[in-house]
């Protein structure tokens, strides 16, 4: 078997970029701040902000500012954004007006599609105000759901990968958090509900939480970009240290379980084929909140039978395609597992484990899996996979084991650690097979 990406590794990083005052980067000191209020009665989730009473008496986030066309002018369109909370979930409700209404353009209703050829909504919660990494939701006129997990330091436009589709580092798409969204289009523009629960978000320690926000509207027909905490052209919402604050959210204690088991069975004819000793097989998915910040996956007889397709690529080089990770095992804090540039050289690539050199998948027969944060700054990773052996091309079982550590410092700069085995396990495996 060859030795393939995964090995025995260390890496250190670090990089520091100095900020002098002034420096559009630097956060400024007067960034936007807002109050969440807990729900004396909850919303009805409709899409109808303007006459829901649970609404009625929140003060709301206003006074958003263009980044496109006129970097630094008012919105051209109003748009109040309102916070609420209970013991269970995050509300909130945005009414986006528009004097047009019959303007409001949706074009498309699919999950996770790209929403800046359509009028859209959208913001970011970084819950640890690290101001390096969040989660964004998003939604459009049509109801679309839209969600994504930023791990470090929160890419701009050409910057630290972009928008990028993969599991790596820069924006994680293919991460898909439990929450729902309902819209409405009517007289005053449209407007939106979103319920999210506190268990599909990480966070901190404390009874009353301080988080970092902050929202972006598209308003198509005018090619405009709208942001409650104004950003400069070449950024996008992910740059979260330009963020503004959302002070009074009590977010409770996390201790989530959730067991996902699965089974697949058959039916033969035992008379045509007499010799049929078992029919199906049968495994399970777990996941626990340890702490706010700290989640345990476990897997014994993965599935990935229900995992989504992979987009069409055609390879016109001799150098590997790299397919973006989908499995939802792998998804949740991909990007702390992250060293090197996604797609070119990585440390790392989860998508190695699981399938033979020539794409033939390996069965998996399970492994559990350790990510999140420690405190704020501090960023941990541990993984150990085992697969079976693949006996039609020779393959022995393999131990596959990761660990990553790193720390994060206000500055934007970091230092880290990585270290990455295989190990050959069984009869088909060699005296000194592993990497």
């Amino acid at each position: 078997m060859k030795n393939f990406l995964l090995g025995t590794v260390i890496v250190v990083s670090g990089c520091g970029i100095g900020l002098a005052e002034g420096d559009p980067l630097r956060p400024r000191s007067t960034s936007p701040a807002m109050r969440a209020t807990r729900a004396s009665s909850l919303p009805t989730l409709d899409g109808d902000v303007i006459n829901d009473p649970a609404w009625r008496d929140v003060e709301p986030a206003a006074g958003f500012w263009q980044t496109a066309p006129v970097e630094g002018a008012p919105a051209s369109e109003a748009t109040e954004v309102r916070i609420v909370f209970d013991d269970r979930n995050l509300y909130i409700g945005v009414i986006c007006y528009d004097r047009e209404p019959a303007a409001v353009f949706a074009s498309d209703s699919r999950r996770d599609a790209s929403l800046e050829e359509t009028d859209s909504f959208q913001f970011i919660l970084d819950t640890f105000l690290d101001r390096q990494n969040g989660v964004v939701f998003g939604t459009n006129p049509a109801g679309m759901e839209y969600d994504g997990q930023l791990t470090r330091k929160g890419a701009g436009r050409g910057l630290e990968g972009g928008a990028g589709r993969g599991a790596g580092g820069g924006f994680n798409l293919n991460w898909d958090g439990a929450w729902e969204v309902r819209t409405q289009v009517h007289d005053e523009g449209w407007s939106a509900e979103f319920a999210i629960p506190f268990r599909t978000l990480r966070y901190g320690h404390g009874a009353e939480q301080v988080w970092g926000i902050n929202f972006q509207r598209n308003i198509r027909r005018k090619n405009e970009t709208v942001f409650w905490a104004p950003l400069s052209h070449q950024f996008n919402l992910h740059r979260v240290q330009l963020a503004g604050t959302v002070v009074g959210v009590e977010a409770p204690k996390q201790r989530n379980l959730k067991l996902t088991p699965y089974g697949l069975g058959e039916v033969r004819d035992l008379e045509s084929d007499p010799d049929v000793t078992s029919a199906g097989e049968f495994g399970a998915d777990a996941k626990y909140n340890i702490t706010g910040g700290l989640t345990l996956d476990l897997t014994y007889n993965t599935d990935f039978a229900q995992v989504e397709v992979d987009e069409q690529q055609i390879n016109l080089d001799r150098f590997n395609l790299f397919f973006p990770e989908k499995r939802p095992f792998f998804l949740e804090n991909a990007g702390f597992f992250t060293v090197g540039n996604p797609g070119e050289t990585e440390i790392f690539f989860s998508r190695r484990i699981g399938i033979s050199d020539d794409g033939a998948p390996i069965p998996i027969y399970g492994g559990g899996r350790l990510s999140g944060k420690i405190g704020s700054f501090t960023n941990v990773g541990l993984l150990v996979m085992q697969a079976e052996s693949f006996e039609g091309e020779g393959i022995p079982s393999n131990n596959f084991a990761v660990a990553r550590v790193s720390r994060e410092f206000p500055n934007r700069s970091s230092i880290g650690g990585i270290f990455t085995n295989r190990q050959g396990t069984g009869s088909l495996a060699g005296d000194r097979d592993y990497n």
